[in-house]
C-alpha cells in the first residue's frame, strides 16, 4: 500500500520504524544496522524527516537520537497508515472481535522493533475458547495482508513487545 506512494524504500522502513513503535528512539548507526543500509542514505531520509517536521532529533552524549513527532498534525494519520500497511490494524480488528475476555494483544520479534519482516510474532492475552476459528481468522488475516502470523503462548519478560490492542 504505502510501497506505492512512497518510493523510497529507505524512508518507507524509516516511517515504520518510528510511527509503529512510538516509544522506540534510534540512532543513525543503529538504524543502518538493522535496515543493512549505508549511514549516507540513512542519514539523507533522517534529516528529510526531521526538516518536514515528522521526526525530532535530541542530542545525548556523543549520539543523536530520532523519534517520531508527536506534535506534528499528520502525526495519528501517519501512525494509522503505518498500522494498515503492516497489517497490524487488520490484525486487531479481526482477533479483537474473535476472542472472549480479550486483556490485550502484543508484538514480539521485528515488529516490535519497528522492523517491517513479513513475519508477525503476537501473544494474545485472554482465552482463545475456539483454537479452530482463531487459525482461521489467521489464515484469512494472513492472506489479506501477505504477512505470516505466529501467535506464542508466553512472553518472555526480557523481550521487547509493543502493546496493539487493549481492552478498556
Amino acid at each position: 500500500m504505502l510501497s506505492t506512494l512512497i518510493s523510497s524504500k529507505t524512508r518507507l522502513n524509516l516511517l515504520i520504524r518510528f510511527f509503529l513503535n512510538l516509544a522506540k528512539k534510534n540512532h543513525l548507526r543503529g538504524l543502518a544496522n538493522d535496515f543493512n543500509e549505508s549511514t549516507n542514505s540513512i542519514r539523507l531520509e533522517l534529516n528529510n524527516l526531521t526538516k518536514a517536521g515528522y521526526l525530532i532529533k535530541k542530542k545525548e552524549k556523543n549520539k543523536i537520537n530520532y523519534l517520531a513527532n508527536h506534535k506534528h498534525p499528520l502525526f495519528n494519520i501517519l501512525v494509522n497508515l503505518v498500522r494498515k500497511h503492516t497489517g497490524i490494524e487488520e490484525i486487531v480488528e479481526n482477533i479483537a472481535s474473535s476472542i472472549q475476555n480479550l486483556s490485550a494483544i502484543y508484538l514480539l520479534g521485528d515488529y516490535s522493533k519497528g522492523i517491517d519482516s513479513g513475519n508477525i510474532v503476537i501473544y494474545i492475552e485472554g482465552k482463545i475458547v475456539d483454537k479452530k476459528y482463531i487459525n482461521n481468522v489467521i489464515n484469512k488475516t494472513e492472506k489479506k495482508i501477505k504477512r505470516k502470523i505466529t501467535i506464542v503462548n508466553e512472553i518472555d519478560p526480557f523481550e521487547e513487545k509493543l502493546l496493539i490492542y487493549e481492552s478498556k
